[in-house]
């Protein structure tokens, strides 16, 4: 029972970095043998320098040893790094960025497959599909980096050969390529591409062609009779081809305002549903290996999809012959994804689902009679232990969505709110105190901040402060327009709408947070967010502290350094290229405006991150020190754009809370 009174972000709590560092390993991928139905899933393991590891689900076994690491940097951001088939893993090594062949029930050491033994061949390979009935022959993306400037970097589908252990060129010539999908015959691929300045989620599309061979019929020759069957530059997003016999394409389609699925059956693209969803039954292709649905019955009649629904995603059964209604499937998660199909046969899906106080969970469910899912646990994360204590099941702050809406029209902005919860305190021993709160903004720009448990968040609820997720203008997941509410508008609307959620929250009717308590934080895009609410805001005083991580703080240099994926990205954000609207781009680079803060600012920084350069932090840190301003700065050796290494994840909890601590004058 609660006894305990303390002043907000002083109270004591059991969530420590060890213990969060310890439960930090993360469910990256789930991977099915297509032969064999046996379930895999790639596993993030921050004390072991942060590799990737293939684990058996069932037996807990590790695929690779120790000095494997199961991992793509293709778009910097990678995903799709391995397939098992018929018993054989295929996998990208993040060292040498080869794909590699190994038995999953043998001893061996795996075996290179493509380019590179003795050589630095600059090749980065994702999105291993094999031939169903030449399962020697993998279909992949191949993202080239032997100009490794961002305007040179080509990317292209090929195929690998892993007897002949030699590639074959396929389809090149675009920008971006991803997810080939060979139909159940053989006879047929589709793929997703896009080109600049699009990302997919704006601009993608699904193309299918007819696989040939050769005259030696050994490897594939060509695509012939390429048809672009969906999505548009620039207009319509298509994405997620999946095929669910051989005549009929499963995909994903938001010309309606939001994403749908659709079918490309018999020369034709249509809808699935009788009339449009307003919900986004998917999330934006960040990640190669984002999976939102899965054809689960052998004729390819019926499938499981996730949407998102206020924030958080729900579950539907679709009929895939098309012009019906889906139907919302109970279920306790509110995170689905990596959903694939088991077995046909059985009607069985595997997916990682997330509640509001589990971590990820590999789950497995099949279709019982009267459309009722029937859920079984493979993988659990483990709960949180102390010194080998579980912590109380009640020590999860449970998230509470609030939709705000933004003067003069009345435009919706979504966040989230984690009140400060400790089951041993009742509350601030100061009457009438508020919570200092934290305002998380979350990357992309075109992100989502999701309702699942971070211990991350509950390691500041639990002591006490209050944590506000933000999910502005621009956030995916609430449809094309709400994502394009920031075309023309970074650097303002996310920051506007970044200032408004805290200052609502702490005014009434909530009076939830100490208005004059206010923290803000963010990661990459969200970094720049934060620079720029210290910096190009109309009040730069609104927040008392703040976190940069890999933050942006020069738009132009951006423009010049940052990878291919992203290289344009911000074209469409500002409203033209560097040269064509020069001023948008000073005037937002928070670099620019730095005599503006006045708030004291903590930056952490990896050293070889690829996405936002150290140089970024580096300018804006030398920038307010020269000037006598607070701020602190820590770049981290070895880390990328985000922490991979169990003792720079801890660092990084307790350099923040201890930053903010100085900042307010508190102890624990």
């Amino acid at each position: 029972m609660a006894s305990l009174q303390a002043p907000y972000g002083t109270w004591i709590s059991p969530i420590s970095t060890e213990a969060i560092t310890k439960a930090a390993n993360g469910i990256v991928d789930i991977i099915v043998d297509r032969i064999t139905s046996e379930v895999y899933y790639l596993e993030s393991r921050p004390s072991e320098g942060g590799r990737c590891v293939l684990v058996h689900t069932v037996s807990n076994r590790d695929i690779v040893g120790p000095k494997w690491n199961i991992r793509t940097a293709v778009q910097e951001y990678g995903g799709a790094p391995a397939i098992v088939h018929d018993s054989v893993a295929y996998f990208s090594h993040f060292a040498d960025g080869r794909v590699y062949g190994v038995r999953v029930n043998s001893e061996d050491e795996p075996d290179g497959i493509t380019p590179g033994e003795f050589t630095n061949v600059p090749y980065r390979y994702a999105c291993l599909e094999p031939h169903p009935s030449r399962p020697e022959l993998l279909f992949s993306v191949l993202e080239d980096h032997t100009n490794d400037v961002p305007s040179q970097v080509a990317t292209s589908i090929i195929v690998i050969d892993t007897v002949a252990k030699k590639i074959h060129p396929l389809l090149s010539g675009t920008d971006f390529y991803a997810t080939p999908k060979v139909s159940p015959d053989g006879r047929r691929l589709a793929w997703i591409q896009w080109s600049h300045p699009d990302m997919p989620w704006e601009g993608g599309e699904i193309h299918v062609g007819n696989i040939n061979f050769g005259d030696n019929a050994t490897t594939v020759a060509e695509i012939s009779n390429h048809v672009h069957i969906a999505g548009s530059p620039g207009k319509v997003a298509a994405g997620y081809p999946s095929w669910a016999n051989d005549d009929s394409l499963i995909f994903t389609s938001d010309e309606s305002g939001y994403t749908n699925p659709w079918k490309y059956s018999q020369g034709k693209a249509s809808p699935l549903f009788s009339r449009p969803v307003s919900e986004e039954f998917c999330h934006a292709f960040w990640k190669l290996n984002y999976s939102p649905y899965a054809v689960i019955d052998e004729e390819g009649k019926t499938g499981l999809f996730s949407a998102v629904r206020d924030g958080r995603d729900v579950l539907y059964l679709v009929d895939l012959g098309g012009n019906s209604e889906p139907k919302l499937i109970d279920t306790p998660f509110v995170v689905l994804d990596n959903i694939r199909v088991s077995s046909t046969k059985k009607q069985e899906i595997v997916f990682t689902g997330q509640k509001t106080n589990e971590m990820e969970t590999v789950v497995t469910c099949r279709l019982a009679p009267f459309e009722k899912l029937e859920y079984a646990v493979l993988k659990s994360s483990p709960w949180m232990t102390v010194a080998g204590v579980e912590l109380p099941l009640d020590i999860v702050s449970e998230p509470q969505p609030i939709t705000l809406s933004i003067p003069p029209n009345d435009e919706p902005l979504y966040t989230v709110y984690y009140p400060p919860h400790n089951p041993k305190y009742s509350g601030s021993s100061i009457l009438g105190e508020k919570p200092p709160c934290i305002v998380h903004v979350h990357g992309g720009p075109t992100g989502l901040t999701t309702q699942g448990l971070t211990w991350s968040k509950q390691y500041f609820t639990s002591r006490g402060w209050a944590w506000l997720d933000v999910n502005y203008g621009g956030s995916s997941g609430f449809g094309r327009k709400y994502v394009e509410r920031l075309v023309g508008k970074w650097g303002v609307v996310d920051v506007q709408d970044c200032i408004t959620a805290p200052k609502s929250l702490a005014s009434a009717p909530h009076h939830l947070v100490d208005a004059k308590r206010l923290i803000i934080r963010g990661g990459s895009s969200g970094g720049f967010t934060v620079l720029a609410a210290l910096s190009t805001a109309a009040d730069v005083t609104t927040f008392a502290a703040a976190t940069s991580l890999y933050g942006i703080s020069d738009l132009n240099k951006l423009a010049e350094f940052t990878h291919k994926f992203e290289s344009q990205y911000m074209y469409n954000l500002l409203g033209g290229k560097p040269d064509e609207v020069p001023d948008v781009y000073h005037a937002r680079s928070p670099i620019h405006h730095a005599d503006n803060i006045v708030s004291p600012l903590l930056i952490l920084q990896g050293e070889l991150d690829k996405v936002v350069p150290k140089g970024q932090a580096e300018a804006i840190y030398k920038s307010i020190q020269d000037r006598g301003g607070v701020v602190e700065y820590k770049l981290y050796a070895g880390e990328g754009h985000g922490w991979r290494q169990e003792a720079n994840i801890s660092d990084a909890y307790e350099r923040e809370l201890g930053f903010y601590q100085r900042v307010f004058g508190l102890t624990e």
